[in-house]
């Protein structure tokens, strides 16, 4: 692999703030989400994500400064759609925690179902020692991210006097592992996936279940 994949000291310090060309960055995270879900962050080249994106290297490094931060990028971007809801001018209503909770859930149990994802998963956890960067980008980007936006609505939820919440990053971690049982470790293993139903079922408890421990009581 050439050294400037390699090494972020040789790369340029990547550009901050929104994009000015949004369709070129869509398919510059586009071609690495593919990249990276066929050969692994540490096997896929920058040059050819490049040529997939149809732009320069020296493009993808001014935006995103490295292999490593065009990863970590990747999968903040994938997060996004679990997460946008719950913060912002569009926020979830923290006076309605179950509709939040059911809206939350499914996205996310989507998120964890896809293919990319799960690869992203089994490629990280078979190489952890080995790409411990990569590894702390998918963590910081991908659960870290989720537990806290989760935890901070269900703060938000708590002002409200909806929930009744000691430890909202506790209970943000226990709802969302809610859905990284049996299908997830099914669809980790390349086995038959739960269908729409068995989703669904396990959407609608998970949510009954939290809103029995947490929602308040008069």
């Amino acid at each position: 692999m050439p050294k400037n994949e390699t090494e972020n000291d040789a790369a340029p310090t990547p550009r901050r703030g929104r994009p000015r060309d949004p369709v070129r960055y869509r398919r510059m995270l586009d071609a690495a989400r593919r990249h990276f879900y066929a050969h692994g962050p540490k096997r896929a080249s920058m040059g050819a994500i490049a040529a997939d994106a149809g732009v320069s290297k020296m493009t993808i490094y001014s935006h995103f400064g490295s292999k490593d931060g065009l990863f970590e990028a990747e999968v903040r971007d994938r997060t996004e759609r679990v997460v946008g809801g719950l913060s912002g001018a569009q926020a979830l209503d923290a006076k309605q925690p179950q509709k939040a909770l059911l809206a939350v859930g499914e996205q996310f149990l989507a998120l964890a179902s896809e293919e990319q994802v799960l690869g992203q998963f089994r490629s990280l956890y078979a190489a952890a020692g080995s790409q411990p960067t990569a590894c702390r980008a998918f963590y910081r980007q991908g659960a870290d991210r989720l537990i806290n936006d989760l935890a901070t609505y269900l703060r938000r939820a708590g002002a409200q006097g909806t929930l009744n919440i000691q430890r909202p990053r506790q209970a943000a971690d226990m709802f969302l592992s809610m859905f990284l049982g049996d299908g997830h470790t099914r669809g980790l293993l390349m086995l038959e996936m739960p269908d729409a139903r068995e989703d669904r079922a396990l959407l609608h408890e998970a949510v009954r279940v939290f809103m029995a421990a947490y929602a308040k009581t008069p």
